[in-house]
């Protein structure tokens, strides 16, 4: 190892910023990705969500599937550089269909940008991801987006998302009016507004900006709706708390902007404060220790596999989150779980569907290694230390149906298709002891639609979904392996093993599950599962 090595990983891990964004569906989150790529140069045309039989799409949403609906249903990962820093961003499924790929990504990032619609206030699908955030300690930076629309009183806005998520508001900037009467924001740290005109393909820079929060030309330009601001501008001030960095980084206290997305609106000021704010890569807990980002030797997590991103290829992309040291291309790897040594030659970095190939990585950064099958969701790769990161959540399924293929001579690649979709997590995967159709579990209906769409298109099997009996399933473990078996072996007409061969009862009624447990004293039952090895985090459960 060089001399100036260790200097160098220091200084790039200070560089990163890695963050999810969240929010309920169709509160601007894909549009908010785009224009953070457009003002940060990643891109040069914003893709219109909206315009679902045009040929530009989000640049963030590649599958098939995603362009015929236009929503998010995977998600997409973006890496950009703006002020010296290299911004990883993940574009998470707003759908609470898809709440486990959300979950999971969120083990993977440092902070999170949380979108709001302000005609909607708080919605439920974000309440479900804020407590996950606030489970892991997340960092929180709020953009109320859709301005531009008739919508709640921002007043109102910050009340409710303080009772709502259980967290200080410090709002950032203010707007101006709303709707029609929008007129822009106002910098409440910069003293400055920046004034609102519609049109989605301006870039930074060309926004009228006026000096002063009371600045003369306000009230004689804007009227009414500068007055209101101006009076709410100066409760704000003097009721909201100072913003504390600490709290911020610990999820007590989120800074609040507000502006409109589709019109490229106080995007600019959310970007500034994601470099500014946002922390670098930390320290991350395994099992057998806590392991710095600076550390010289690369270790990483898996937390998303996905099939079929370039379906001439039929490729399967690990997504790993480097936790420590540098990664080099052609370096040997070990995976942990299975002993297996990998040297990845054609490691990509993603600009959501485009990839680039890439010789070096740091703490922080999102990795695309294309794998077949030897990596697994939850598989810790390093070079050479047996560590295994924890926290990467499996949630007990709350639907599931029976499927088959329609044509017989078809099976072979049925089975490969859900093998594959298993291990990605778009769906799970089980195998009833008794009987040969498996089972599909998930936590919303459009999953098993996406699964089917998937299954034809992509591995040119028609498969039938239908009905299935069960509705409660539960991973079993149990401290004497002799009780385990005289389990699986006494109650194998309920029986299954999943993807990773974890066994799994399933049964028809919650009463009956209850029973079971009863009659088992010995046994544990489990509503969440973290990768294969079972590790179990009870704060996630309910």
């Amino acid at each position: 190892m060089s001399a100036d090595l260790p200097s160098r990983i220091q200084s790039e891990v200070r560089r990163r910023r890695t963050f999810a964004i969240i929010s309920h569906p169709d509160a601007g989150k894909t549009t908010l990705t785009e224009k953070l790529l457009l003002f940060s140069g990643a891109i040069q045309i914003a893709g219109s969500v909206k315009a679902r039989k045009a040929s530009r799409h989000a640049t963030s949403d590649w599958m098939e599937i995603e362009k015929q609906r236009g929503i998010s249903v995977a998600s997409s990962v973006m890496q950009m550089e703006y002020r010296d820093c290299v911004i990883n961003l993940l574009d998470t499924p707003g759908h609470q269909d898809f709440s486990e790929d959300t979950y999971r990504v969120l083990t993977a990032v440092d902070a999170a940008l949380m979108v709001i619609d302000a005609a909607n206030g708080v919605e439920p699908q974000t309440r479900r991801l804020l407590q996950v955030c606030r489970a892991r300690n997340t960092p929180i930076l709020t953009f109320v987006n859709k301005m531009d629309r008739e919508v709640k009183d921002p007043l109102a806005l910050m009340d409710e998302i303080e009772q709502e998520l259980g967290m200080t508001v410090v709002p950032f900037t203010w707007p101006v009016g709303m709707g029609k009467q929008f007129h822009g924001v106002m910098d409440l740290r910069q003293q400055r507004m920046r004034v609102f005109a519609p049109g989605e393909d301006r870039v930074a820079g060309t926004e009228e900006v006026l000096e002063g929060l009371d600045n003369p030309l306000y009230a004689e330009r804007f009227g009414m709706q500068y007055d209101n601001a101006a009076g709410e501008i100066e409760l704000v001030r003097e009721a909201a708390p100072e913003f504390s960095h600490d709290d911020f980084l610990t999820g007590k206290q989120t800074p609040m902007f507000f502006g409109s997305a589709v019109n490229n609106f106080g995007v600019q000021e959310v970007l500034d404060a994601l470099v500014e704010l946002a922390p670098a890569p930390d320290v991350r807990e395994a099992m057998q220790r806590t392991v710095k980002p600076e550390e010289p030797k690369f270790s990483g997590v898996v937390f998303k596999i996905q099939a079929n991103m370039d379906p001439a290829h039929r490729d399967r992309i690990a997504f790993v989150r480097v936790a420590s040291g540098r990664f080099e291309r052609g370096m040997n790897l070990k995976v942990v779980r299975s002993g297996k040594t990998l040297r990845p030659n054609s490691v990509v970095t993603f600009m959501s569907q485009k990839r680039e190939l890439l010789d070096e990585a740091f703490a922080g950064d999102i990795i695309g290694i294309p794998n077949h099958g030897v990596l697994q969701l939850g598989d810790t790769i390093t070079e050479g230390e047996a560590l295994q990161y924890t926290g990467l959540p499996f949630f007990a399924p709350e639907m599931f149906r029976a499927v088959e293929v329609a044509d017989p001579l078809k099976t072979k690649q049925l089975k490969a298709g859900l093998q594959q979709l298993g291990e990605e997590g778009a769906i799970q995967v089980f195998r009833p002891i008794a009987g040969s159709v498996l089972l599909l579990g998930a936590v919303g209906q459009l999953q098993f639609e996406v699964v089917a769409h998937r299954l034809e298109h992509e591995y040119g099997c028609k498969a039938r979904i239908m009905p299935s009996r069960f509705q409660v399933a539960r991973w079993v473990t149990c401290d004497d392996p002799a009780e385990l078996k005289r389990f699986i072996d006494a109650n194998d007409h309920r029986m299954a093993y999943d993807a990773v061969d974890a066994p799994t009862v399933l049964v028809e009624y919650a009463p009956e599950l209850r029973a079971i447990e009863s009659n088992w004293p010995k046994i544990k039952f489990h509503a969440l599962r973290e990768h294969a090895g079972l590790v179990f985090q009870q704060r996630l459960e309910g």
